[in-house]
């Protein structure tokens, strides 16, 4: 019993540490079933409610739409956490083995930020949020106290965790079936009261708010204690509270908003006990400030492993406070969401890659050579991206309807570009990488940390269950 309890179990302060296997099912259940919980979902669910043009949907096709693009989207970022449990490399390290060291910081370099800014959106719709609750405070005050408080908790990640696991998962659910409850009790418009125009654009959508966390899944992934647990922690604890925070935003843009994104909060706020409710979401929103502004610290290691994640989390948690309290943070609203286009076809390079190409066999070292064939495959899927939704950037926008129109290409009406540039990207890295001769493949599987122990004995872990059941 006492090698179980020296055994770290607090998230490594380097990459040069081991990362302590310690999360469960459970755990897991708890952080995913967290983060799929959003402000900016409840908000978002006008997309899938009008994802072309007005009159949009009907509630009985937005609800598949969710339930598809939900269920699509989940099982992509629990099948990313099995390389990350299987390895115990965080997210930007497992791009080491799909593209090579130095092209892996690419993407890393993307990665943070793109983090910094969700971060830096998180903190305002907090202290927005609060500001319609409580009025008397100006906005400014509670972006500080919002981005003091998400710092704090990112330099003990993995004990806040098991906080979620212990006590906030069932506060939430409970504020969730509450709200649904008093919305259900307004009349409901007919199922199949309205059609189904834009359906696929509206699983993208969805699709694409679940892909966004594809750069943070292995980050917490390294620490389960196995891979099934990962995959299923992620998946399903993500998937069910996503589908319940776009399903209350139909519910109430339908009944009582008036399909009117901007009075969804007010809808919450007006049902009895409504205020208290909505506080504790508003409140539990910090879980996304927190994984973001920890997730930031590791991918900048990737790039600097000896660096303390605590004096980076530090100083990503004070810039973004600044950014939040100082910037006009939806300028940049564009700008975040071009670059998190470019994680969806990644998704698709690296489960055909890990998953058929070279089944687990990466090279995660520094010394990781680069790997065109992949890079190409990414490159095909952005640019496939792009050519069905390149945004609204003023000086973006013209540059792919250029190309467009020179490849003779227009997007149908129905095409979703997550779906499409997943499947080219995935296609590509099939055909190009048997033809490309790339850096060997290792003969065994890869394991990030060679420096971890074995995976614990079936006592250690009994007694790590009991551990965390205290």
């Amino acid at each position: 019993m006492t090698a179980v309890q020296d055994r770290p179990t607090e998230a490594p302060l380097t990459l040069e540490a081991p990362a302590p296997r310690v999360l469960g099912l459970a755990d897991q259940l708890g952080l995913w079933g967290n983060l799929g919980v959003s402000l900016l979902g409840f908000t978002g669910a006008i997309f899938v409610l009008v994802p072309v043009a007005d009159p949009g949907m009907s509630l009985g096709a937005a609800l598949v739409a969710v339930v598809v693009g939900t269920v699509l989207g989940s099982l992509g970022i629990g099948a990313i956490a099995i390389p990350g449990a299987r390895t115990g490399a965080p997210s930007m390290v497992l791009l080491r083995g799909l593209f090579g060291t130095r092209a892996s910081y690419v993407p890393t370099v993307l990665n943070i930020v793109q983090l910094i800014g969700w971060t830096t959106f998180e903190l305002v719709t907090i202290s927005t949020a609060l500001s319609q609750l409580a009025p008397g405070v100006p906005r400014w005050a509670y972006a500080v106290a919002a981005g003091v408080l998400s710092t704090a908790l990112a330099l003990r990640p993995l004990a806040w965790i098991r906080v979620l696991r212990k006590y906030v998962t069932i506060v939430v659910m409970v504020a969730l079936a509450y709200l649904a409850v008093q919305l259900l009790r307004h009349p409901l418009p007919a199922l199949n009261d309205g059609g189904w125009n834009g359906f696929w654009v509206a699983v993208d959508t969805v699709i694409g708010v679940t892909v966004s966390w594809v750069p943070l899944v292995a980050d917490y992934a390294r620490h389960s204690r196995t891979p099934h647990k990962a995959f299923i922690g992620t998946s399903v604890g993500y998937a069910v509270t996503q589908f319940a925070c776009y399903a209350l935003g139909l519910l109430a843009l339908v009944t009582v908003a008036g399909r009117d994104p901007d009075k969804i909060f007010g809808s919450f706020i007006a049902v009895p006990l409504g205020a208290l409710v909505f506080g504790v979401l508003t409140i539990r929103e910090l879980d996304q400030s927190f994984a973001d502004t920890y997730s930031t610290a590791v991918s900048v290691q990737n790039l600097r492993p000896r660096w303390d994640r605590r004096v980076l989390a530090l100083v990503i948690g004070a810039v973004s406070t600044v950014a939040a309290v100082a910037l006009n943070i939806a300028d940049y609203e564009s700008f975040l969401l071009l670059i998190g286009s470019v994680f969806v076809p990644l998704l698709g390079v690296l489960l055909v890659d890990w998953f058929w190409l070279r089944r687990g066999r990466w090279d995660l070292s520094t010394g990781s050579r680069t790997r065109w064939a992949t890079l190409i495959a990414w490159a095909a899927g952005f640019v496939a991206y792009q050519l069905v939704n390149p945004g609204a950037l003023t000086w973006w926008v013209p540059i792919w309807s250029g190309l467009g129109s020179a490849l003779h290409f227009t997007a149908p009406s129905w095409l979703g570009a997550s779906i499409f540039s997943f499947v080219v990207a995935a296609v590509v890295a099939a055909l190009l990488t048997p033809l490309l001769r790339g850096p060997e493949v290792p003969d065994e599987p890869t394991t990030y940390d060679e420096t971890r122990d074995e995976a614990p004995a079936e006592a250690e872990l009994v007694a790590q269950d009991e551990e965390g059941a205290r």
